[in-house]
């Protein structure tokens, strides 16, 4: 049983999609839910009992410092951090050669400097409780090699190094560090860009050992068996979620 009772567990990006099944995830096993979002946090925390909800921009290091804080303040402590927040489905798939340089920074701030600046902000709090979990999203991407899609694809292999650097440093403080590596799912965001439907859904679900959609819902129950006691001696992995497209 993934008990997450008595833990208090902050989701970046958890209004919507994938973020929002974690969180819904996390709650049903006993968790405290904190949504730290950009946009609809507050409202996104009210189907929690108790939950809290935070705008937050997680490229920005004084907002993951405050995410903290505030989460520290209203609910006595911190357990848990997943770092969902990223940019994907509003990414035009193109050659690597008509990437922008402004665009390629965005991707690595949002996507990888953020899991920097929460991890940083998260950690002395969960020091003082001798104990934590951290589960990091990156994507099946990186190990398929995906094209078009470079500065995405480079930022959630860089979470898998991240992943299992940050695990390494952090054992000793009883801090477990993990990751989770979805397919390519059928999150709103991915629902609001059919071009990218068009591009991908058939070709990913064709590749699968079961063949049919993802959902965001699949992605929750290994989170929330990371997050959770039942993972006591699992640190520094990643669980690819794919429907066996990729095996890692």
């Amino acid at each position: 049983m993934t008990s997450l009772k008595g833990k208090v567990a902050i989701v970046t990006g958890g209004a919507q999609g994938i973020g929002r099944a974690i969180a819904t995830g996390l709650a049903e096993n006993g968790a405290r839910i904190v949504i730290a979002d950009l946009r609809g946090a507050e409202e996104a925390a009210a189907a929690y009992e108790d939950g809290v909800g935070l705008t937050i921009d997680v490229a920005d290091e004084g907002a993951t410092e405050r995410m903290v804080s505030e989460t520290v303040a209203r609910c006595g402590g911190l357990d848990v951090l997943v770092n969902n927040a990223g940019l994907y489905a509003s990414l035009e798939m193109r050659a690597f050669t008509e990437i922008p340089l402004e665009e390629w920074r965005r991707v690595m701030d949002v996507n990888v400097a953020s899991m920097f600046l929460t991890c940083r902000a998260a950690v002395p709090a969960m020091r003082e409780r001798e104990s934590g979990a951290i589960v990091n999203i990156s994507s099946g991407t990186p190990f398929r090699g995906v094209p078009f899609l470079l500065h995405y694809v480079t930022s959630k292999g860089a979470i898998v190094a991240f992943t299992r650097a940050l695990a390494k440093e952090l054992g000793t403080d009883g801090i477990r560090v993990n990751c989770v590596a979805p397919g390519f799912t059928l999150s709103e965001g991915v629902k609001q860009h059919p071009e990218i439907i068009t591009a991908l859904r058939d070709a990913s679900v064709a590749a699968r050992t079961i063949q049919r959609d993802q959902v965001p819902a699949d992605v929750a129950g290994a989170v929330s068996y990371l997050a959770s006691d039942a993972a006591s001696f699992v640190t520094g992995q990643t669980i690819v979620i794919d429907g066996g497209q990729t095996f890692h």
